[in-house]
This record gives structure tokens, C-alpha cells and sequence, in this order.
């Protein structure tokens, strides 16, 4: 089955420059030889702490910035080095959800000029389909279309996001990457977003690239999950096993920080220790050696091959490297 999306060894530098003339004295690596695939129909979540790549990734595949090495194939079609004109078609079929549904938001615009907007540009429709088009999806997101001549500032956070999610839907996309689209509301408004998007995903056959911090919400709607550290992949697995059996170090951290809805229930958490790495001079070998518990000699001198260890469950550590297992059962 032909992926709808796939990222092949995808970097994001962001250039550090200094004097008048600006030359770039060295590179930040936002996002360092990524590869994974998207099907059809399917959401992959994207996890890690903040400043682990998660949000460039996602902007860089949506050609919001572009990629400084490797491949963004969507649709069967290499868009990693597309002019702008001709990105236009492909925008059609991937869209984005922001995570503040307020700044992402043009606020002198109604709401039904926002919608209308995509509309106007990537269709021929008369203007009174258009309208008849954005009430109709307003109705999808559950607003009432009377709202049409309201601005943005008029609605609350979870109404906000619902309009984004909407301008999102207007051209009928095969791909939304959803960033963060939950992490600036309340509890009780998430839920209805994550139910909105999973009824809307069913609905429309719609793949989601979803990204998150929080990994109970990532876990409800994802069918597969990726664990990102300062800019790499450190494990991607279906959720499930990812949660069952997680294999990375890092992983292992991120699952035990998980709260508990039984109080009296026992858990044992990994503290990391030690300094995050500085993102514009990472260290050598593995990225994670300067705060792993389990990090030996070879993890500060080697950089881990991401590899398949099973079907469909990668992971990027030298734990599962036969050539060094040794070393770690010492």
C-alpha cells in the first residue's frame, strides 16, 4: 500500500549568525534525519519535551520552512524542493491546525471570510456556494452559522480552535498536522477537540500527523506514536506496544511521568539526571547519553543506528545493538 505521506531522512538547520555580515558560526539541528510513513486514514502522534523538533518537523513538512536535506513525498510526489506556484496544488490536500487558535487567526476577518478565504483561492466556485460551503462547515465543527459575521476575538479558545479546524477542512485535505491544537485550552474543552478530530477523521477519511506533549492525549487518538529528542527520533511504535513495552530509555522516562488515576497505585519513576544538551553544540554519540541512566562509554563516542528491532517498532539505542550488548550487561 503506497503511503499517503513519507519523510526520508529530513533535516531542518537553522543557521546562527554573528557580525554585520551575518555569517552563519554554526547551525542549530531542529530536526535531524527523520524517517517515518503515513497511511491513509491513520493518525501518527509525535511526542517529546519542549524544543525536542516536534513543531519544526511538522511546519517543515508542511513546506512552511524549508527542509535543509532529505525528502517529504506526499501523494507519491517529492514536495521537499517545490516552488511555491507549484506547491499550490499539493496545499490543496495538507493542511495545518495551530497551536494557539487565536494568534493562528486573523482577527479583522469574520469568520466567514476566514473560511472563505481557501475557498476563494484553491476553487472556482460563485460566491454563494462559498457560503453555502462555510455554513455547512461550521455546522460539521458544531457552531451555529449565524456566527459568520463575528470576529475572532468573540469566541472562546475551544470555539477558536474550532474555526481552525474548520478553515482546515475547507478544501477537503487528505493530511491535517495538528500542532499542539489542544495544549492551549482547558481540560474539559480538550476532550472535545481529540472527539471532534477522531469523529471528524472517520467521517472524512482523513490522516492526522498529531502533534503533542502530553502523552495520555496522544495515546487516545494515535494508532502509532514517535518519541522525539533534541531533533531525532529516539522509538516509534504502534501505540499500544509503545505503552506496553517501550524500549528507549528516554521513552521509559516519559511513560513514568504518566499520573496515576489510582492513587494508592505504585509507581516507579525515572528521575533523569544530569543537563539537557545545547541544541546549537549537541554532543557526540547519542544525544540522550547526558542524561540516560543506563548510558555507557560507547553511547558518548557513537551515534545508535535508528533501526527496526520488530515489525513496525523502531528504535535509535545502542541497548538493542548486538555489537554492544556487552558492554551493558557488565
Amino acid at each position: 500500500m503506497q503511503p499517503l505521506l513519507e519523510v526520508k531522512d529530513l533535516k531542518k538547520y537553522f543557521p546562527i549568525t554573528k557580525g554585520l555580515l551575518g555569517r552563519a558560526t554554526g547551525y542549530v539541528k531542529a530536526v535531524e534525519s527523520i524517517n517515518f510513513t503515513l497511511l491513509e486514514g491513520e493518525t501518527l502522534g509525535i511526542v517529546g519535551e519542549s524544543g525536542s523538533g516536534k513543531s519544526t518537523l511538522g511546519r517543515t513538512i508542511m513546506r512552511l520552512l524549508d527542509p535543509t536535506e532529505g525528502s517529504i513525498i506526499f501523494q507519491g510526489q517529492d514536495i521537499s524542493h517545490l516552488s511555491r506556484q507549484k506547491l499550490r496544488s499539493s496545499r490543496k490536500n495538507m493542511q495545518m491546525v495551530f497551536q494557539d487558535p487565536y494568534s493562528s487567526l486573523n482577527q479583522r476577518m469574520t469568520i466567514g471570510q476566514l473560511l472563505d478565504e481557501p475557498l476563494s483561492i484553491h476553487t472556482n466556485e460563485s460566491r454563494k456556494n462559498r457560503m453555502e460551503k462555510v455554513a455547512e462547515l461550521l455546522e460539521i465543527v458544531g457552531l451555529n452559522p449565524e456566527v459568520i459575521h463575528r470576529y475572532p476575538h468573540e469566541f472562546s479558545g475551544g470555539q477558536r480552535q474550532r474555526i481552525g479546524i474548520a478553515r482546515a477542512l475547507a478544501i477537503n485535505p487528505k493530511l491535517i498536522i495538528a500542532d499542539e491544537p489542544v495544549s492551549a485550552l482547558d481540560v474539559s474543552i480538550q476532550s472535545q477537540i481529540i472527539n471532534l478530530l477522531m469523529d471528524l477523521q472517520e467521517k472524512f477519511q482523513l490522516s492526522y500527523l498529531f502533534i503533542a506533549h502530553d502523552l495520555s492525549v496522544v495515546k487516545h487518538i494515535s494508532d502509532r506514536i514517535g518519541v522525539m529528542y533534541m531533533g531525532q527520533m529516539m522509538e516509534l511504535a504502534p501505540k499500544n506496544e509503545l505503552f506496553h513495552e517501550p524500549l528507549h530509555p528516554y521513552t521509559q522516562s516519559l511513560l513514568s511521568a504518566i499520573p496515576k488515576m489510582d492513587p494508592e497505585a505504585k509507581r516507579e519513576r525515572i528521575l533523569l539526571k544530569g543537563d539537557l544538551p545545547d541544541a546549537a553544540n549537541l554532543p557526540n554519540g547519542c544525544p540522550f547519553h547526558t542524561r540516560c541512566p543506563m548510558a555507557t562509554s560507547i553511547c558518548k563516542e557513537i551515534k545508535p543506528a535508528y533501526q527496526e528491532l520488530k515489525a513496525g517498532h523502531y528504535v535509535a539505542c545502542h541497548l538493542y545493538d548486538a555489537k554492544y550488548k556487552e558492554q551493558f550487561a557488565e
